[in-house]
């Protein structure tokens, strides 16, 4: 939950080739573990979170996964009622205990662990039944608490410059519970030894700045396993009395700032700015800082980018998975105009990008990265450069090198890395790349987009290099409509609309598919536009054409024609 940004809705109840190194302050990559980037499903299902598990991030190298809060809370279709609690028990929209321990075991078996995001700071406002059928009112919980545990101040925050204000009081009205007593502490230890038991690997802390460091502390103590992991929402606000680095000798703390300074880049900077982003830049310490583009609270209060800047937006989760500041969280939530909109289906996922469901953890451009990161990791950036504006690259010692053109025209260049000679795959696009003898490799980057190879993928194989197109068209849309193509080829569905290919919207504006094709095909192709009903809208003017090259794909690099 936000502390600020989201008060008034919850309370209803956010160049040159030669080899440069990273000048000192540069972020350096953060050293535990092999694979720390986590995959936030937000508001999934545990029945759906397993499958995502075992289809998709297991596959793409994600060490962890994060659930949004499993304790039974009030009742309601809004996002925000998972963030008031009723009782401890795993009782919630999302799904029962049986579910949660199915998921938690589908997801080890997959190679990734589970984070569960945590809600110990209050309880419920309000008075009624939960999702599990426990009675409550405001102070009053049975069995587990009464109003003496909460009764330290029943009045709202009102003052963040005040520590006593912010640690005690009531955020957006919810009974705020007493960490500092003993009972409380063994309260909450109780319920997060119990998802412990359950194979949980590590928690998300929500709303950890309304607790003292302390208080968070003798909690940790009370676990099983005090090392799991632990990662902290403390939210960095100018000029406030408490401060995210106050949490960092429990664990992982999350970097607010990373954030809001990569939209402020993105939307109205030059990328060259990001040569020694993360400590250089006052941030926490890189490895006990949880990093992310955007997450529940900041893409509906505005302070972020969000799925709705596009390209923009996916550019920066590439930056963020291959630059090796903090450990980054993926935010895979839903689309939504309402911001207290609760998850489509119930939290129910029957497929990524149907009824709202945006699936970013498995958009091509930012899932390549993560094994990407898994490669790189523990190698400091080399080879840094950058055009003075928006097109930059640089490499991860001679593990990987990334270039993004954030530029409104093409990037023609031959680009230096310290990588062995040899071919690679570009896990961006899917095609080859060569290195020579010297590093280096020359590509044509179109506008707003990036090109990624790494020791780990030499060749494009399973299927990816295989002959056909690589379509890409910029097209807007309206809620409910998609981008489909066809042609005159039957893996194209011959010119038939009720065969045509759908494209994936997850660079949108920007709608791309790779279809395959026999090497040497000459072919016709034309976009056109579905609604929710099944209507067609065709794209205008001549049928386009395009051939096959000898070996990998044609890339098509289009706009729609209205």
């Amino acid at each position: 939950m936000a502390s600020r940004s989201l008060a008034a809705a919850l309370a209803v109840v956010a160049g040159t080739a030669a080899a440069v190194i990273a000048p000192p302050g540069a972020a350096q990559a953060a050293q535990p573990g092999t694979k720390d980037v986590t995959a936030v499903l937000f508001e999934w299902r545990f029945d759906s979170v397993a499958q995502a598990c075992t289809g998709t991030l297991g596959p793409a190298g994600y060490g962890y996964v994060q659930v949004s809060p499993p304790q039974e809370h009030i009742p309601g279709g809004q996002w925000w009622t998972s963030y008031q609690p009723v009782s401890y028990r795993i009782a919630g929209r999302l799904g029962d205990r049986a579910a949660f321990t199915s998921m938690v075991d589908a997801c080890h078996a997959a190679g990734v662990k589970v984070v569960v995001d945590t809600v110990i700071n209050h309880m419920a406002a309000g008075n009624g039944t939960g999702t599990g059928g426990s009675s409550y009112t405001k102070y009053g919980y049975p069995g587990l608490y009464s109003a003496p545990d909460m009764d330290d101040c029943t009045a709202q925050i009102t003052d963040y410059r005040d520590r006593a204000n912010v640690q005690n009081c009531e955020l957006v009205g919810l009974a705020d519970l007493d960490t500092g007593e003993e009972y409380v502490r063994d309260r909450i230890a109780g319920y997060m030894n119990d998802l412990l038991s359950l194979g949980v690997d590590g928690f998300r802390v929500d709303a950890a700045k309304h607790m003292p460091a302390g208080d968070l502390a003798a909690i940790k103590a009370r676990l099983g396993n005090p090392a799991a992991y632990w990662k902290q929402e403390a939210i960095h606000g100018a000029g406030e009395a408490v401060q995210p680095d106050e949490y960092l000798g429990n664990g992982d703390v999350q970097e607010f700032r990373y954030a809001r300074d990569l939209k402020r880049v993105f939307l109205n900077e030059n990328l060259a700015y990001l040569r020694n982003f993360g400590e250089g830049w006052g941030y926490m310490t890189s490895g006990k800082s949880a990093v992310f583009v955007d997450n529940h609270d900041t893409e509906r209060g505005g302070d972020t980018l969000t799925y709705k800047n596009g390209a923009d937006y996916t550019l920066a989760n590439v930056f963020m998975l291959a630059w090796p500041y903090g450990a980054p969280d993926v935010h895979s939530g839903y689309e939504w105009s309402d911001k207290d909109a609760g998850p489509p289906n119930g939290g129910t996922v029957n497929a990524c990008y149907s009824d709202g469901w945006k699936c970013q953890h498995a958009w091509r451009e930012i899932s390549s990265m993560v094994a990407f990161r898994n490669v790189a990791r523990g190698q400091g950036v080399t080879n840094w450069w950058d055009n003075g504006a928006d097109a930059i690259a640089f490499g991860r010692g001679d593990k990987a090198y990334v270039a993004v053109n954030h530029e409104t025209s093409a990037l023609t260049r031959t680009f230096q890395t310290s990588l062995p000679a040899g071919d690679y795959c570009d896990v961006q696009s899917g095609t080859g790349v060569t290195v020579n003898g010297a590093g280096q490799f020359t590509r044509t980057l179109g506008p707003n987009t990036a090109v990624a190879l790494h020791v780990g993928a030499r060749n494009c194989g399973g299927g990816s290099s295989a002959s056909g197109a690589s379509f890409a068209v910029n097209a807007t849309t309206v809620p409910g409509q998609n981008i489909y193509v066809t042609g005159n080829q039957t893996a194209l569905g011959n010119w038939n609309t009720g065969s045509a290919l759908k494209l994936d919207p997850a660079a949108y504006p920007v709608w791309k598919l790779d279809a395959g094709l026999p090497a040497g095909t000459s072919f016709e192709y034309k976009y056109l536009r579905k609604d929710a009903a099944g209507n067609v809208t065709w794209e205008t003017g001549a049928n386009r054409t395009a051939t096959v090259p000898p070996t990998g794909r044609v890339s098509l690099d289009d706009s729609w024609r209205s």
